[in-house]
């Protein structure tokens, strides 16, 4: 993905207009306003879009997975535990922060959210 647009800014974690101030603070809270150029973030909310993505994302790839071992080496009930559930924990951790900060990235370039009183800019 490119980097320079700021969708691919936002999958770094980092601002989506200038690229260089943190667009999060701790693992998934977003910070109020860039430290560089001073984009406000208030009216910026992902909501649940980027858990659906990662639900979506995650659970075809593990179920895939899950069902081509199961076919090939029927392996026992135990096994798949051991495997899936670190796997899907471990996925989903790996991926909510970068496509959240992908979803602030497209909220940047799709809509307004200047106005503080009206948050999304609606």
């Amino acid at each position: 993905m490119n980097t320079s647009s700021p969708v691919g800014r936002g999958l770094r974690g980092r601002c989506p207009r200038c690229g260089e101030g943190r667009l999060f603070e701790g693992a998934l809270r977003v910070v109020d306003r860039c430290a560089v150029c001073g984009l406000s973030f208030r009216g910026h909310d992902a909501g649940d879009g980027p858990a659906v993505a990662v639900t979506f994302i995650l659970g075809t790839v593990i179920v895939a997975c899950a069902m081509i071992l199961e076919l090939t080496a029927a392996p026992p009930l135990w096994l798949h535990f051991l495997l899936w559930i670190p796997l899907i924990f471990v996925g989903s951790v790996a991926l909510l922060r970068p496509i959240k900060g992908a979803t602030i990235g497209l909220q940047y370039t799709h809509r307004s959210v200047e106005d503080p009183e009206q948050p999304g800019g609606i």
